[in-house]
């Protein structure tokens, strides 16, 4: 077994016993192999390994291993900033994308999405935090954007994405956590359907479970440490 595979069943075996003890079922819980700045050849390992969902932050380099990927059943999810002259190229290649944090980039990913493709997936991202180095929009503009984006044509809007601050106890990151699934709560019972909460990285994805994660985003309990290259757009 390589290193790649063996490191994939180890979080898979984590994700089961966190479910377990949120007395949740894994199955519930889409695991996100997040492959920015790891070549092709090791999305293929993963991939030989029985993981088919991928992320990228990276349109370039997304672009690339999509291409030399292409025979490959992967559904890709685009997961970094978005940047407008950008979005025509996220919008023709990407199943999902995770950061939309402006109308704006909604509002173009929308025009931009081929009609030949099925709707594309987005989620919100909150700057549940209110970091600000991180992208999102902030929690209490969130209602009236999310509103906005359902509304657009060849989108689905399907969840809240967030990047909550880093801390290394359990507790507080709960509370970050626990502070999106109930900002998707309030959205829902203003009437829209939102199945998706996209939370939960290597460092804290236990307590991301804990509080309802639908999707956890990892890469370097799986592909190891990343070397980052200047210049990746």
């Amino acid at each position: 077994m390589t290193t790649i595979a063996s490191n994939l069943q180890a979080v898979r075996d984590a994700i089961v016993a966190a479910a377990k003890l949120a007395g949740r079922h894994a199955e519930e819980v889409s695991l996100l192999a997040v492959s920015k700045t790891f070549p092709s050849n090791a999305v293929r390992e993963a991939y030989l390994a029985g993981q088919t969902r991928f992320a990228e932050s990276y349109v370039q380099e997304a672009i690339e291993k999509i291409d030399k990927l292409h025979g490959l059943d992967i559904e890709w999810h685009y997961i970094g900033p978005i940047q407008t002259n950008k979005t025509r190229a996220i919008a023709e290649n990407f199943s999902w994308v995770h950061s939309v944090d402006r109308f704006k980039i909604a509002e173009r990913l929308s025009r931009q999405r081929p009609t030949h493709l099925p709707p594309l997936q987005v989620c919100l991202q909150v700057n549940i935090s209110l970091e600000t180095s991180k992208s999102g929009v902030e929690p209490d503009n969130a209602e009236p954007m999310a509103i906005e984006i359902s509304k657009l044509p060849n989108l689905t809007l399907r969840g809240l994405m967030a990047v909550p601050a880093p801390s290394d106890d359990f507790n507080l990151q709960r509370e970050s956590f626990e502070q999106l699934r109930k900002l998707r709560d309030r959205l829902n019972l203003k009437g829209l359907q939102l199945d998706t909460l996209s939370m939960g990285m290597s460092h804290d994805f236990s307590a991301a479970i804990a509080e309802g994660a639908t999707m956890v985003r990892i890469g370097t309990a799986i592909f190891g440490d990343r070397i980052y290259l200047k210049g990746a757009t």
